[in-house]
Formats: C-alpha cells, structure tokens, sequence
C-alpha cells in the first residue's frame, strides 16, 4: 500500500501535466487521483508500514466497520480544510469576475499605459509583491491575474506576466504573517512573531521576486497588444463611469477586509469572503434594479457564477484530496522524520521541504515540521522557523500546481502546466535559491 499510493499519486501528476498532449482535462485527472488515493489508503491498510499516521495505525486490530468509520472521519477533516480555500477561492473570484464585468478595473488599467514588455513585468510583479503582503497570495492572485486578462492580448505575454504574478505573490506572502496560510499557521502557533519575521524576511523575499526579474529583463524584449473589448462588455451591458469606479471602490473593500475580519471574529477567511459577496450581492441588485431585465441580469452576481471557471475549482479538490490521502497515511511525516535523521541541517532540511512545497501542498508539510519541532527545542522567532516561513511560502512556486496563487492563476489565465515548467520553474527556481543564500548570510 505504502509504495501503490505514492505510485497513484505520481501517475496523477504526470496526467495532469500532458493535459494538452492527452487532450484530457486537468480536472479529470485530479479528481481521480485523489479519489484513488483514499481508494488505495482503504484497501490496504492492514499493511501499512510503521511510519503510518496514529489514527489509521490504530485500525489494523479492529473490524472494519470501525475502519471505515475512522478513514472516513480524517476524510471529512481533510474535506472541511479543503472546502474552506475552495470558498474563498469562489468567492474571491466572484467579486473579482463583478468587478470586470462593470468595467471597474478601468481604473487601472487606464494608468498604465506602458507597452514595454518589461517594464509592464517589473510594475505588475511588485504590485503583486506588496500587495499579497496585505491580502494574502491566493487573493492577490485573482486580482492581478484578472487586470493581466484586461491589458495584454498576447496569450504568451498572458501567461508570462501570471507566471511571474505567482513568483510575486508567493514571495510577498512569505514576509508578511497573513499573507500564506503557512505564514498563519505558524503566527497563530506563536512560532513566528510578526514584526521579527517581516524584518528577517523582507530581503530574502524580495530577492526571490528581483532575481527573476532581472534574469527575464535580459532575455525578454518587445512590445504587449492589449487585448479587444470582452464579450460580456458589449453595450447592452455598459455601466457609467460612476457604476466602474463604485464596484471597484466596493469589490477592492470586500477583498481587503477579509484579513481584518479574520482578525477580528477568528472566523475563517471563507466566512470573510462569503460576508462580502452576499453584501455585493445586495447592492447590485439595489443598484441596477430600475435597469431592463436582460441588463441586470448580465451585471449581478448570479451571472457571474456562471463565469466562473468550475473545473479549475474541482481541479483544486482532487489535487488537496490526494494530498489530504498521503497525509492521512502518514507518507508526509516519513518525508519530515527521513530529512531531520539523513540531514540534521536546518536550512538544507527548510530548503528540501521548500522543494517538495512545490509538488506537494506546503500546509501539511508545515504541520508535520511543527509537530516534529516543539519550541521547546526551537523558540519562537528562531532561525528554522523563520527560513521555513521562506522555504515554504515561496518554493510553491517552483511549479504551479505547488501554491494556491498558482493554481488560481491556472483557474483565470488557463496556464499549462508544462509551459510554466518550461518557461518560468527556473526563474522561480533561481530566485527561490536566491533567497535562502541570502537568508544564510544575513543570520
């Protein structure tokens, strides 16, 4: 079983990434990865190996009605985690799907009146940067991703600005307490505190960011076309001036306050999302209800639901159900416990768990670190949790199925996986290393 669920995982991976060789959908081969992933973890569980997870390695003596009863409760665990970042996701790029359709990124876009390919690349990445320093990467991801959608025409250029918004925004989450779910996860375990970690990482982060930049500024040259009017921007559903720059005004809001309604209900940042999507939601319908049927239809939320990307969405949840799988069996600890007792070495152990960030969600990666490390071996603020803070946040990137802002890129921008690895893993790869030698420097 051990060896058979790594295998299934593999083999998914590998459909996903000749999605457009296979010419099968990416969704397809996630879902079923991470359906058989659990299939695989049912069937043999009697012989897993001894590094499996104490849940499951409870079950082996007991009938199998308990089995199933146990297996199925670390599902539903797994699932609640996941069915959180799949509703933020929704409900992130349903208002930025309201804000477009009202024009309201006008507001940008009209200042920004470069051509120039990189120059273009150097603006939209340190947006991205600071900006996911204060939202968080996956949120930053959609917004930016969505304005690259409005300015550029050129799918290569396209995929070239998302790709470098992923860098981006990975590494400006990495500096910030809430600005990655890792980040979060080791703020709220008292592992990190925020002021030590925005000082010690800032550079390392920005270098991973700056690296890339200057290695594409020298290969990259010419000129972006923007793009024609969308579809859905037909008359019919032209809105005024003050209608663009009220919803943007209104949709930028909703998505800045989900970190301070997090901070103050500790509610999850789902529940922050869906607040202020039922609010637009409101307000639209206030707002266009003197307006023909037809016309408010094509500017309320309902209709945007429909312009969401679903498959990247079911994409997302058979991907983390395959890892929530491998979790669950316990392969991730045996990942955490191989490093700590083959290596010993703090910042050769954060670089490799970075690596695997990239192929494997960083969250239970990170889990498993914390547990395997009480502070009482290292204190808060130490340099292992901070370099893990780094490694873990901004190695996603490497790959773009190793993040939250990647896969959200790939959900609004219908990226290829194997153009990314192609084009832009050894930029992310590069400023990735960058960093962690900056790091060893600096401490």
């Amino acid at each position: 079983m051990s060896v058979a669920i790594v295998v299934v995982f593999i083999v998914g991976y590998i459909l996903i990434a000749f999605e457009h060789p296979l010419k099968i959908d990416k969704a397809a081969s996630a879902l079923l990865t991470g359906v058989c992933c659990w299939l695989v973890l049912l069937i043999g569980f009697e012989q897993m190996p001894a590094f499996q997870s104490a849940e499951v390695a409870a079950l082996a003596p007991v009938p199998r009605p308990e089995v199933h009863a146990t297996l199925e409760k670390a599902l539903f665990e797994h699932l609640g985690e996941i069915a959180g970042i799949l509703f933020f996701l929704l409900g992130a790029m349903t208002i930025v799907e309201l804000v477009d359709v009202h024009d309201g990124f006008r507001a940008i876009t009209d200042r920004i009146a470069t051509t120039d390919r990189v120059k273009l690349l150097w603006i939209i990445s340190w947006v991205a940067f600071f900006l996911s320093s204060g939202l968080d990467n996956l949120t930053t991801a959609i917004i930016m991703c969505a304005l690259i959608r409005r300015i550029v025409k050129n799918r290569e250029n396209m995929w070239l600005l998302g790709g470098f918004v992923v860098i981006a925004a990975n590494a400006g989450g990495a500096w910030s307490p809430i600005g990655d779910v890792t980040t979060i996860m080791l703020w709220i375990g008292g592992q990190i505190t925020t002021l030590n970690v925005m000082k010690a990482l800032f550079i390392p982060s920005a270098l991973s960011l700056l690296i890339p930049l200057l290695l594409a500024s020298y290969f990259l040259k010419g000129r972006i076309e923007a793009p024609p009017v969308p579809v859905g921007h037909s008359e019919k559903n032209m809105t005024t001036p003050f209608e663009r720059n009220l919803m943007f005004v209104l949709g930028g809001a909703g998505l800045v306050s989900v970190p301070f309604f997090k901070a103050v209900t500790h509610y999850p940042p789902y529940m922050g999302i869906l607040l202020s999507v039922s609010l637009l939601w409101y307000f639209t319908e206030l707002m266009h209800r003197g307006k023909d049927d037809e016309k408010r239809h094509g500017l309320s939320v309902a209709a945007m639901l429909h312009r969401i990307d679903t498959p990247s969405i079911l994409f997302f949840l058979g991907i983390l159900l395959a890892v929530g799988a491998l979790d669950t069996s316990g392969h991730l600890r045996l990942m955490a416990d191989t490093l700590d007792r083959a290596i010993g070495d703090i910042y050769v152990i954060n670089t490799l768990i970075g690596l695997l960030s990239a192929v494997v969600d960083n969250v239970p990666l990170v889990a498993a670190a914390m547990g395997m490390y009480p502070m009482t071996e290292f204190a808060p603020d130490h340099t292992f949790w901070n370099l893990l803070a780094y490694c873990a946040g901004t190695g996603g990137s490497i790959l773009i199925i190793g993040s939250a802002a990647g896969v959200a890129s790939m959900a609004v921008l219908k990226i290829d996986f194997l153009w990314y690895l192609k084009r832009v893993s050894a930029y992310a790869l590069v400023g990735y290393l960058a960093g962690v030698g900056a790091y060893y420097l600096l401490h």
